[in-house]
């Protein structure tokens, strides 16, 4: 049995490896702290060396330079990967949370934060990436057209940009779900799937992965594992794409319905499907008196880049980013 203690330890070493995971360059011990805090992660400067100095006897770090900068290392990555699984269960629904509170958008100034998917593509291959993108985003497939483009070292969301990639973020589902709490309409998000597209239009969930007790973002499984055919649902109107099931209270639906008509008029909401209360929708059973919501994920068009076999890295839900800073894949 593991001992509290014990736990604990594996806990501050677990949340110190996703930092240094989500940096390009090494990080010293103040550095590190700063960034735990922002996370919610109470763990001083001093803290943070000690726990390093038991991470680099453990091979998961790596000293760099003469200011006591770290870099992960491999088995540290791995570390990550497998740490606390238990602990885990149920990151999605916290995640989607989370990103739904700081979401600060203003529907009528256009202005404040708003939660993004980041994604990674090799710098030599982002121009032919561009080019298979733009039929998903012409086809109304993503959450957005709005995107933001960054190179190396640069941040966007909680990802700094390695130098040798191209980081490019779309506008997350979750914004939608953060649009619907600030109007005070509570959003139960159940499900992660691949809904299939018949004749342009939504026909059923052919996979689902339920939120609450999932490890993973479950986009990231499907674009990996290359189960989606987005490129076929833009071109042909016939194919899978990624898409989220939520539930809203029935009585919420006048007010839910002006949101998303505000959304969709600055092009912040695209292929929404709402359902009837108590009743299924695209084969998903409803519960009692709610609305089925479904949603597009702000991945597909990543997704289609992956179809074609090119390597990118997707994070889901990876932080917030001001609205001014996004604008139109097509101006790119």
């Amino acid at each position: 049995m593991i001992g509290q203690e014990t736990r604990d330890v594996e806990r501050k070493i677990t949340a110190i490896l996703k930092v240094l995971s989500d940096s390009a360059e090494p990080l010293g011990g103040r550095v590190i702290s700063r960034r735990l805090k922002e996370q919610g992660v109470d763990l001083n400067e001093r803290t943070v060396r000690y726990h390093l100095k038991i991470m680099d006897e453990r091979g998961l770090t790596r000293s760099i330079g003469q200011r006591d900068g770290r870099t992960i290392t491999q088995p540290g990555l791995e570390e990550l990967k497998c740490a606390l699984v238990c602990d885990k269960v149920g990151f999605v629904t916290s995640r989607i949370e989370l990103l739904a509170y700081l979401t600060t958008f203003d529907l009528d100034g256009c202005t404040g934060d708003i939660p993004v998917d980041v994604s990674l593509f090799p710098r030599e291959q982002f121009a032919r990436a561009w080019e298979i993108m733009k039929g998903v985003f012409e086809s109304g497939f993503c959450t957005s057209n709005l995107v933001a483009v960054a190179a190396g070292d640069e941040r966007l969301g909680d990802t700094i940009v390695p130098q040798d990639k191209i980081g490019f973020a779309t506008v997350c589902s979750v914004a939608v779900s953060g649009a619907l709490l600030k109007a005070g309409i509570p959003i139960d998000s159940r499900f992660g799937g691949i809904l299939q597209i018949r004749n342009h239009e939504p026909v059923r969930f052919v996979d689902l992965i339920e939120y609450h007790g999932c490890t993973f973002d479950p986009f990231e499984i499907f674009i990996a594992g290359r189960m989606t055919s987005v490129t076929e649902a833009a071109k042909r109107g016939d194919g899978k794409i990624l898409a989220s099931f939520h539930g809203i209270p029935m009585l919420s639906r006048s007010a839910a319905e002006a949101v998303l008509g505000k959304l969709k008029a600055i092009n912040l909401c695209h292929l929404v499907v709402m359902g009837k209360a108590n009743e299924s929708i695209c084969e998903v059973p409803m519960m009692l008196n709610k609305i089925g919501l479904v949603l597009p994920s702000g991945l597909n068009a990543v997704a289609a880049v992956a179809e074609k076999g090119i390597d990118v890295t997707s994070k889901a839900m990876n932080g917030v980013i001001g609205v001014g800073k996004l604008r139109d894949f097509l101006s790119l």
